[in-house]
């Protein structure tokens, strides 16, 4: 039974080791962008994947009982929310942002969103 206990322990302290090393990635990724979205995708994939491993070393050596299942419920609590409040904040910086051309490219803002082409008239209606 005690090499299962230390078998436990070295896999939840290398999922630990695996979370912590992610962060660290993730933080010089933040410090090496420039520009905020680039912050924003290096930060919320980090704290996703970084969160997810330290959690699971944390259920893994705590075993199988109620609290390794609470931890497995917050990883996927926070697999949920994170990206989703990401993606809404970095949707908010792109509409507020006043200097998109410096970051974009006047190519890319002056690009026009595809028509609908399921209608007769090429998605166009008259009024």
């Amino acid at each position: 039974m005690a090499v299962f206990e230390w078998i436990r322990f070295l896999l939840g302290a290398a999922l630990l080791l695996a979370g912590v090393a992610i962060f660290f990635i993730e933080m010089a990724g933040v410090f090496r962008f420039k520009y905020v979205l680039n912050r924003m995708h290096a930060a919320a994939m980090g704290d996703t994947l970084g969160i997810g491993f330290c959690l699971l070393g944390l259920a893994v050596m705590n075993g199988l009982n109620l609290t390794s299942l609470k931890l497995f419920l917050v990883i996927v609590f926070l697999w949920f929310s994170s990206p989703v409040s990401s993606h809404l904040i970095a949707r908010l910086e792109v509409t507020i942002n006043e200097d998109k051309v410096e970051h974009y490219g006047r190519e890319t803002l002056d690009r026009k969103p595809l028509e609908d082409e399921s209608s007769e008239d090429g998605g166009k209606e008259e009024k």
